[in-house]
């Protein structure tokens, strides 16, 4: 007889603790230049998407005095007559020339404000770095005085909530710097969280792609892992995928485990559980977490060869085993993935990162 799974709390994920205010409120064309100006304003540097850190559990947070002011954004748009009549004829305007360096509004907590600058990922954009104290020897030593958001493990809440924040608004400035219907450079407004096409007179905001990804057990309470064709040899990870249009959440579960490994999870009450959900800005996913259950013992799995070239049920013997001899290569912690293969195994496994 079918066992279905117990309900639990959600899973408490290291890039879902975000304690800062989002403030959108305060989202105005003015606000970047006025808290340049307030030396009570607190600034996230990011050179390409590696932060300025003084190790990997904390991050360098100046004021502004000394960096770069935010170029004005100009006067609000205005309506242009030509755009709907002839577009074809409509002369593209030159990219805003704030990027980069860019400046972007991250929110407040406790009175300050927080904001980030993004620099471009070149050895010259960390010049506008030079006599700015605490950042100078952080652009002389290179990589060694910067981490990406995967690398930065032991950062507290407010912290980790917004380097999340701020390296999903970077990536999405990244590829939206032309509208994506006309291909017309596009502006920054709103201090950092719209862009404005002027030929389609349209504002574009901020989208995320929602992704699941689950741990997939049988009635043996064996977990299911796979090895993704880019991964370095011995990654073994639970399955994941984006959601399709007019998809729910647990079709988009189901599909995913028979399209990868062609397996099917039992289609009954309580077969796949929500267990919490996470920003993974890479470049703009939400990764929506679940266990999904395949119905008794399962046998043999059948690997697409193209998404994912090898899969395994382990028990917990065997996945701590494969672990501690090297075999295994487990998923870093800040992933969601590391939390749904622990909360089966009961308990943390030996780093392998």
């Amino acid at each position: 007889m079918a066992i279905p799974l117990p309900p639990v709390p959600a899973l408490d994920l290291p890039l879902a603790r975000a304690v800062h205010d989002r403030a959108a409120e305060r989202r105005e064309e003015d606000l970047l230049p006025r808290l340049h100006r307030d030396p009570a304003t607190r600034v996230l540097v990011m050179h390409g998407d590696r932060f300025a850190v003084a190790g990997p559990s904390r991050l360098v947070v100046v004021p502004p005095t000394g960096l770069p002011a935010p170029a004005d954004a100009g006067p609000a748009p205005q309506p242009r007559p030509d755009a709907a009549d002839e577009p074809s004829d409509v002369v593209r305007d030159a990219p805003p020339a704030q990027e980069p360096p860019s400046w972007l509004f991250l929110g407040t907590h406790d009175g300050a404000a927080y904001v980030v600058l993004a620099l471009p990922p070149t050895a010259d954009a960390l010049a506008v770095l030079d006599g700015v104290e605490r950042l100078a020897g952080h652009a002389a030593q290179g990589a060694d005085g910067w981490l990406g958001l995967r690398g930065l493990e032991g950062l507290d809440e407010l912290q980790q909530g917004l380097a999340t924040e701020a390296v999903a608004l970077v990536n999405w400035h990244a590829v939206h710097r032309h509208c994506p219907r006309c291909g017309a450079p596009t502006q920054v407004r709103r201090a950092g969280w719209v862009r404005w096409c002027p030929v389609e007179e349209r504002e574009l905001y901020p989208r995320t792609d929602p992704a699941v990804i689950m741990a997939v057990v049988d009635d043996a309470d064996r977990i299911l892992l796979g090895h993704a064709a880019h991964w370095p040899p011995g990654r073994y990870s639970t399955l994941a995928g984006f959601v399709e249009p007019g998809e729910s959440l647990e079709q988009a579960v189901r599909r995913e485990v028979a399209e990868e490994v062609r397996v099917t999870v039992a289609d009954g009450p309580g077969d796949v559980v929500y267990r919490g959900s996470q920003a993974w800005p890479f470049p703009a996913s939400l990764m929506v977490g679940f266990r999904a259950r395949v119905a008794g013992r399962a046998g043999d799995v059948a690997p697409d060869g193209v998404e994912v070239t090898a899969a395994r049920w382990f028990t917990r013997a065997e996945l701590l085993a494969a672990v501690e001899a090297g075999d295994v290569l487990l998923p870093g912690r800040v992933s969601i993935a590391r939390a749904l293969i622990e909360e089966w195994y009961g308990e943390e496994l030996p780093s392998t990162w």
